[in-house]
Order: structure tokens, then C-alpha cells, then sequence
């Protein structure tokens, strides 16, 4: 079954350092790899190996507290280099060297997984349960969740993403096991969100539904609010088509893939490329080569430019693993007038600025431009937020941590990553992604 929803609402961001080809260009094995716990909210996590121990890609480095069958595994096998803990020893991350000689891949007896309970037993001690979110509070699913239903996003409209779609290509059969073995997690349907007139093959076991390639309707949250909205006391679960194809090949070959496909891209990076790696991988190696040598301080950002996390050339890509972005950082620009520039070089969605009728390409730097100031209720998220929601009077609620209101405007339909682009059109500065992470942690914490 197939249908198409169509949205007005949104903005793409039109920047340098797009990719001219989506095929693989390399394939790099990382220096070293690293899992960061604060990737998987709602995830306590608590130490199984300590410095110095070897491991086999897909063991254990870490469990939840809460429910200790969840773990989070090895990308691959090596040696535990080192436990970065943060203050009141905060496990910040746990990175490990590779060595091929140190073992192989954990291998999974996947007869178990042919009951909901077995299956459920599985995907937390492979790793990939961590790797599904769950509405509300966007976070890793609980033990005791029963999803009214499944959502899959199969595309990625955020600025210089790569194409989902043709990341799985050929990969049918894991993702036909897949969702068969995740339809009995659930009474309800499986949707998979694609982008309109894409390839993408029907499966007996779930809905395909088209969106617009208008971002952000690439965001499982917007897919979400406008197939079948998330009401008070119901639970969804989400995933990524690339986490889909995981699971499938886990079932089939009882092995985690940690492989992964990464898009670098950005204004900064002399030519944007796809890379294979391993989820994880420290920029250093992934980005060897790669970046311009043009004396301008760079922001590397694991993600995108609207969600992802700055991580240095020295840190390692960060879930969900498949884009690195690297843009001028802006702290050494020398720019008359600065941000009241008129320059036509300038982006801005205000009509203000000449930037705003060019149809052309753009390489914005990381700076503010201009000073945080009161909320100012101008309707300018309203504009970007392609929801059934009043972003301004949820964000207000958020603030001053009113859970009524906060129920009564949708606080369990959202993440995050559903303000980023409303955060880049604010005039009142708001770190709205920080907000709403706050929001949905405090009314978990309450409720």
C-alpha cells in the first residue's frame, strides 16, 4: 500500500559542499572508535570492560542501569583505550583501538527471535534496540513499551544529507526480515516515509507513504503528526532505514553490522564524498585529506548544520553515523558591518537582505549573528513547522514548565530535531533544541 501527503510548510537550506555523487569514493579503517552514551537518551549507562581489556566487535562496553539485558557493543574489535568521564564521573565516552588480531564478531543464536520476547532479547543485547527511539520523550524504548505502531524514515531532507533511500539499495531481503520480525512487536502498522517519487519497493508488512523532498518532512516527527499523531498515553517507536537494515542482517547472519556509509560534506571540504567506515570512527581518519587547507578555523560537526554536534577534528562521528559537515567556524572572519552586512553573500530567509532572492549556493560560518534577547512572538516557526502544533506557545510552556499546557500543545508529538529548523529562523536567538530536550526530560521525570 502507498500514499502521498504534501506539506508547504518548511524551508531548504541551499549550501556549498553538496555531494556530486552518492556512490562509495573509499572505504577507511579508523584509528579508533568511540560510543558516546549521551546519543541514546533515556540510556543509564554503566561500565562492562574497563581500560586495557580486549573485546569482539558486537561485545558489550556498557549496560543500561535500569534494564541490564540493553547494551551498547563494540564497533569493532580491538583493545578499550581509554574511559572519558566528565564531572561526577560522567561517562562521557568509551573508545577502543582496533586490532584485527584481537578477536571476531559476536555471533547471535537468532532462534530466539521468533517469538516477540526472544526478538526483544535480541536487538538489546546486539546493540540495535538502543539504536530505536520511542515517542513521547524521544527516547531509547522502554522494556515494558507495546508500540501502537512502528515508523520508518527512509529519507533525510536536512541540509547536504545523503539519500537514504540508495544507502539500503540492495538490501531487500534484510529489510523484508526486518520488518516482518518487528510487525509482531506491534498491533498496529509499520509506516516507512519515503521521499515522492523515489524507487522504493512495496513490502507486504508495511505502509510506504510519500512526502515532499521539503525539509523538514525528512524528520520521523513530522511523519509521525501527519500519518497518525501520537496522543496522551500512547506509545510509537522510530527508527532509520539503515538501523531497519541492521536488524535485518542481524536476523539473517546473527552479526551486527557496524559498518556504515558517511557523507561528507560542507563548504569546507574540498570534494564532498560518501565514505565507508565503521560507526564511530574518529574524525581524524575520516576526514584525513579531505578539508581545505585555506588558514580558516573550521567547525566539524557530526550531523548536519541544523542538529548535528560539534565534535573537532579530533572527536569521532556521532550517532546517527551516516553525515559529517564541515563549515567555516566564523571566529576570524573580517566582514564589514558584520551581521547587519548586506552583503549578497549573506543567507537569510529576511527579506532584508539581498541573500534572500539569489537562487544560488551559500557558505554561512558558524556565528550567531547578533545577541540572544527575549522570545519575541513574531510567528516565524509557524512558517517552517509543518505540525499540527503552536511551536511559539509550546516553547513558552517549556520554559516556564507548565505540564498542563505542555500536554495540551503536544509536548508528546515532538524531539528535538523537530524545532532545528524553527531555532535557525528565530530572531530572539533560542536554543530551542536545548529547550525541548529539557522539556521532555523534566515532564518524564514529573509524570
Amino acid at each position: 500500500m502507498r500514499r502521498t501527503i504534501n506539506l508547504r510548510k518548511g524551508l531548504n537550506l541551499n549550501l556549498q559542499g553538496a555531494l556530486s555523487d552518492e556512490s562509495i569514493k573509499k572505504e577507511l579503517s579508523p584509528a579508533s572508535v568511540a560510543l558516546v552514551p549521551d546519543d541514546f537518551p533515556g540510556f543509564l549507562p554503566k561500565l562492562e570492560v574497563k581500560e586495557g581489556d580486549s573485546v569482539n566487535a558486537g561485545q558489550p562496553l556498557l549496560h543500561d542501569k535500569n534494564d541490564t539485558d540493553m547494551k551498547l557493543v563494540s564497533p569493532v574489535s580491538g583493545v578499550v583505550e581509554s574511559v572519558v568521564r566528565g564531572a561526577r564521573r560522567k561517562i562521557m565516552r568509551v573508545v577502543v583501538r582496533p586490532d584485527a588480531s584481537a578477536g571476531t564478531n559476536v555471533v547471535h543464536d537468532t532462534a530466539s527471535a521468533k517469538t516477540p520476547q526472544g526478538l526483544r532479547e535480541l536487538l538489546k543485547k546486539s546493540g540495535l534496540w538502543a539504536m530505536m527511539r520511542r515517542r513521547p520523550y524521544d527516547i531509547v524504548p522502554q522494556d515494558a513499551d507495546e508500540p501502537r505502531d512502528i515508523f520508518v524514515t527512509a529519507m533525510d531532507t536536512a541540509p547536504l544529507a545523503p539519500a537514504l533511500d540508495r544507502m539500503v539499495s540492495g538490501r531487500q531481503d534484510e529489510i523484508k526480515a526486518a520488518l516482518a520480525a518487528l510487525k509482531s512487536l506491534t498491533k498496529g502498522n509499520i509506516y516507512i516515509g519515503v521521499e515522492k517519487g523515489a524507487a522504493f519497493p512495496d513490502f507486504s508488512d508495511a505502509e510506504i507513504v510519500e512526502f515532499p523532498a521539503l525539509h523538514p518532512a525528512g524528520n520521523v516527527g513530522v511523519q509521525i503528526a501527519n500519518i497518525k499523531p501520537v496522543n496522551k498515553g500512547e506509545v510509537v517507536w522510530t527508527l532509520d532505514i539503515v538501523t531497519l537494515v541492521r536488524i535485518g542482517s542481524l536476523l539473517l547472519n546473527g552479526v551486527v553490522d557496524s559498518s556504515t556509509c558517511v557523507a561528507v560534506t560542507g563548504s569546507e571540504v574540498a570534494s564532498p564524498c560518501m565514505v565507508k567506515t565503521v560507526i564511530g570512527a574518529d574524525m581524524a581518519t575520516l576526514l584525513k585529506g579531505d578539508v581545505r587547507t585555506d588558514g580558516r578555523h573550521h567547525r566539524v560537526i557530526s550531523g548536519n548544520v541544523l542538529t548535528g554536534v560539534p565534535v573537532g577534528e579530533e572527536g569521532y562521528l556521532r550517532y546517527p553515523y551516516r553525515q559529517v559537515t564541515v563549515i567555516p567556524e566564523g571566529d576570524d572572519a573580517d566582514e564589514f558591518m558584520g551581521w547587519a552586512s548586506l552583503s549578497p553573500k549573506k543567507m537569510s530567509v529576511n527579506r532584508s537582505f539581498l541573500g534572500h532572492f539569489l537562487s544560488r549556493a551559500f557558505n554561512p560560518d558558524a556565528r550567531l549573528n547578533g545577541g540572544k534577547r527575549a522570545m519575541i512572538m513574531s510567528g516565524e516557526y509557524d512558517k517552517v513547522f509543518p505540525m499540527d502544533i503552536l511551536p511559539e506557545y509550546l516553547i513558552k510552556a517549556i520554559i516556564s514548565k507548565d505540564i498542563d499546557q505542555m500536554e495540551a500543545l503536544g509536548i508528546y508529538e515532538v524531539a528535538p530535531e523537530d524545532f532545528a529548523l524553527a531555532e535557525y529562523v528565530d530572531p530572539s536567538k533560542l536554543e530551542l533544541q536545548k529547550i525541548v530536550r529539557e522539556g521532555l526530560d523534566y515532564l518524564r521525570s514529573e509524570v
